[in-house]
């Protein structure tokens, strides 16, 4: 499913696009928050599409050797370990993965040069070695075999991330957090799991569905009372010099804060201060770090603060 980090990024990249982007209604970019985030569910079951078409493209020359005018004894009596893994046919197979890549027209067809070239790339790591030299094999071993092929082939693979980003600009910074999703979803599948078995949904619930809408439309609303708390914090900076991406990051944080009671604040301080990893610099991080602490600081003694709820104990001793 979707976390709730990677909707807080999701809702970053479209404020930024709202802002900077003149004749924008907060309407149609809230749509087009919500398209980046199909896109997202999208990937995730791209992704999945693909292990299962490396394995075709090694069943294909397993089936070519066979047909070599002077085939090696390797060509007659082939290594099938891989192209029987369990973990792949059950995905080959799952009803909820083919009736999603049917429907949303996700193919990898055309893509025959990139197949081959993670093909060729994965029998040559050592993990895909030991697989297939291994004594024996179980359940297990082929479910790891393919979240190593996630962990350090796909994920490692800049051909794939080039093709990503050319295919969609929503997907420019999903790959490392889809692949999270595809691990997660590996541990649901069990030996005896049928074609029935879940995908993981889109949203945890619906909650997490009104946090993305909630979180885009109070930064949107309260854009300039959020503006006069982060220049009340910034008193020696100038405010026209800080990065816009980090101002917006402070204004998430700052909604989360007030408008968001049941999220502790240590989650919103830690998810943003994580955001900005990604998004600043170093020096940026730090610049954060200090605004938000100071802020929350002085909005708790203002009692606007206002927590409740479950997972919120030792809130208020902070």
């Amino acid at each position: 499913m979707i976390s709730r980090r990677i909707i807080r990024i999701k809702v970053l990249q479209i404020l930024y696009a709202f802002f900077t982007t003149p004749d924008t209604s907060i309407n149609n970019t809230e749509k087009e928050l919500f398209f980046s985030l199909q896109k997202t569910y999208d990937l995730y079951h791209y992704l999945l599409g693909l292990v299962i078409e490396i394995e075709k493209f090694a069943e294909e020359r397993i089936e070519m050797g066979k047909k070599k005018h002077r085939p090696t004894s390797a060509d007659l009596y082939p290594n099938t370990r891989f192209v029987n893994n369990q973990l792949i046919a059950q995905l080959k197979n799952n009803i909820s993965l083919t009736k999603y890549l049917e429907s949303s027209k996700l193919t990898w067809a055309g893509e025959e040069d990139l197949i081959r070239k993670l093909y060729l790339s994965l029998v040559e790591l050592d993990f895909y070695k030991e697989y297939m030299e291994a004594a024996q094999n179980s359940y297990a071993d082929d479910r790891k075999l393919v979240e190593d092929i996630f962990k350090y082939l796909i994920l490692d693979s800049e051909d794939i991330e080039s093709l990503l980003e050319e295919q969609s600009i929503y997907w420019n910074d999903d790959l490392d957090f889809v692949v999270s999703m595809i691990l997660k979803t590996f541990k649901k599948f069990k030996e005896f799991s049928d074609e029935r078995q879940a995908l993981l949904p889109m949203f945890k619930d619906d909650e997490d569905r009104q946090f993305a809408k909630d979180l885009y439309r109070k930064v949107v609303l309260n854009h300039t009372e959020n503006e006069v708390l982060i220049k009340q914090h910034t008193v020696n900076w100038d405010i026209e010099r800080i990065a816009f991406i980090d101002s917006l990051i402070l204004e998430l944080a700052l909604s989360e804060f007030l408008y968001f009671p049941s999220i502790p604040t240590k989650v919103t301080m830690n998810e943003y201060i994580e955001l900005s990893k990604y998004y600043s610099t170093e020096k940026s991080r730090n610049f954060i770090n200090g605004i938000l602490d100071k802020a929350l600081k002085d909005l708790k003694k203002a009692d606007k603060i206002r927590k409740a709820g479950r997972g919120l104990i030792g809130e208020e001793e902070e």
